[in-house]
Protein backbone atom coordinates (compact mmCIF):
# COMPACT_ATOMS: atom_id res chain seq x y z
CA UNK A 1 0.00 0.00 0.00
CA UNK A 2 1.70 3.31 -1.17
CA UNK A 3 1.88 6.34 1.53
CA UNK A 4 -0.53 9.16 0.96
CA UNK A 5 1.84 11.93 -0.56
CA UNK A 6 2.40 14.90 2.03
CA UNK A 7 1.89 18.05 1.77
CA UNK A 8 4.77 20.07 2.25
CA UNK A 9 5.12 23.70 3.84
CA UNK A 10 6.58 26.67 1.84
CA UNK A 11 9.97 27.90 2.98
CA UNK A 12 9.96 31.59 4.43
CA UNK A 13 11.94 34.02 3.13
CA UNK A 14 15.19 35.35 5.04
CA UNK A 15 15.91 38.72 5.92
CA UNK A 16 19.52 37.94 6.65
CA UNK A 17 21.63 34.53 6.96
CA UNK A 18 21.47 34.42 10.93
CA UNK A 19 17.70 35.05 10.04
CA UNK A 20 17.70 31.34 7.95
CA UNK A 21 20.49 29.65 10.68
CA UNK A 22 17.90 30.15 13.39
CA UNK A 23 14.81 28.92 11.57
CA UNK A 24 16.75 25.44 10.95
CA UNK A 25 17.78 25.09 14.03
CA UNK A 26 14.36 24.78 15.21
CA UNK A 27 12.06 23.50 12.59
CA UNK A 28 12.49 20.12 10.59
CA UNK A 29 13.44 20.27 6.97
CA UNK A 30 11.51 16.97 6.16
CA UNK A 31 8.79 19.42 6.49
CA UNK A 32 9.58 21.73 3.54
CA UNK A 33 12.17 19.54 1.24
CA UNK A 34 11.41 16.38 -0.14
CA UNK A 35 14.59 14.82 0.44
CA UNK A 36 13.05 11.02 -1.45
CA UNK A 37 14.46 11.74 -4.30
CA UNK A 38 18.28 12.58 -3.47
CA UNK A 39 20.95 10.62 -4.21
CA UNK A 40 24.20 10.45 -2.27
CA UNK A 41 27.23 11.43 -4.13
CA UNK A 42 31.17 11.54 -3.53
CA UNK A 43 33.56 13.93 -4.50
CA UNK A 44 36.47 11.71 -5.88
CA UNK A 45 39.04 14.54 -6.80
CA UNK A 46 38.99 16.61 -3.56
CA UNK A 47 41.38 16.52 -1.20
CA UNK A 48 42.43 18.24 2.04
CA UNK A 49 44.93 21.07 1.52
CA UNK A 50 46.70 20.54 4.17
CA UNK A 51 48.99 17.31 5.22
CA UNK A 52 49.17 15.76 8.74
CA UNK A 53 52.59 15.52 10.08
CA UNK A 54 53.78 14.39 13.33
CA UNK A 55 56.90 16.87 14.61
CA UNK A 56 58.38 16.38 17.80
CA UNK A 57 59.12 19.44 19.68
CA UNK A 58 61.13 20.41 23.15
CA UNK A 59 59.07 20.96 25.58
CA UNK A 60 60.00 24.66 26.84
CA UNK A 61 59.61 25.60 23.10
CA UNK A 62 55.51 23.85 22.75
CA UNK A 63 55.04 25.88 26.46
CA UNK A 64 56.05 28.79 25.04
CA UNK A 65 54.44 28.61 21.72
CA UNK A 66 51.35 27.66 23.81
CA UNK A 67 51.61 30.63 25.47
CA UNK A 68 52.34 33.14 22.72
CA UNK A 69 48.57 31.40 21.13
CA UNK A 70 46.77 32.22 24.13
CA UNK A 71 47.85 35.69 24.47
CA UNK A 72 46.55 36.75 21.04
CA UNK A 73 43.62 34.01 21.52
CA UNK A 74 44.76 31.75 18.29
CA UNK A 75 45.22 27.78 18.85
CA UNK A 76 48.97 27.64 19.05
CA UNK A 77 48.85 24.93 15.90
CA UNK A 78 47.85 28.02 13.65
CA UNK A 79 50.32 30.59 14.97
CA UNK A 80 53.25 27.94 14.46
CA UNK A 81 51.86 27.79 10.98
CA UNK A 82 51.67 31.55 10.77
CA UNK A 83 55.64 31.82 12.35
CA UNK A 84 56.56 28.78 10.12
CA UNK A 85 54.89 30.64 6.55
CA UNK A 86 56.62 33.77 7.70
CA UNK A 87 60.19 32.57 7.89
CA UNK A 88 60.16 29.94 4.74
CA UNK A 89 59.08 32.90 2.85
CA UNK A 90 62.05 35.06 4.11
CA UNK A 91 64.45 32.60 3.91
CA UNK A 92 62.62 32.06 -0.02
CA UNK A 93 63.41 36.23 0.04
CA UNK A 94 66.68 36.12 1.01
CA UNK A 95 68.20 33.48 -1.12
CA UNK A 96 66.80 35.95 -3.94
CA UNK A 97 63.70 33.58 -5.22
CA UNK A 98 61.13 35.88 -4.44
CA UNK A 99 58.85 33.38 -3.27
CA UNK A 100 58.27 29.92 -2.68
CA UNK A 101 58.38 27.42 -5.23
CA UNK A 102 54.95 26.71 -4.96
CA UNK A 103 53.95 29.96 -4.87
CA UNK A 104 51.54 28.57 -2.34
CA UNK A 105 50.81 31.90 0.20
CA UNK A 106 48.76 30.57 3.93
CA UNK A 107 45.75 33.23 4.11
CA UNK A 108 45.81 35.76 6.74
CA UNK A 109 44.46 34.28 10.20
CA UNK A 110 43.67 36.05 13.80
CA UNK A 111 47.31 35.28 14.82
CA UNK A 112 48.87 38.06 12.29
CA UNK A 113 46.08 40.84 13.76
CA UNK A 114 47.70 43.50 15.25
CA UNK A 115 46.04 43.58 18.76
CA UNK A 116 43.37 46.04 19.07
CA UNK A 117 43.43 49.71 20.90
CA UNK A 118 40.87 50.22 23.14
CA UNK A 119 40.04 54.19 23.42
CA UNK A 120 41.38 56.72 26.20
CA UNK A 121 38.63 57.27 28.55
CA UNK A 122 37.74 60.82 28.57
Amino acid sequence: MAKPKRTLKAIPEFGSEAEEREFWETHDSTEYVDWSGAQFVTFPNLRPSTETISLRLPAPLLADLKALANKRDVPYQSLLKVFLAERVAAEWRRAGAGGAPSDRRLQPTKARRAPRKRAAPE
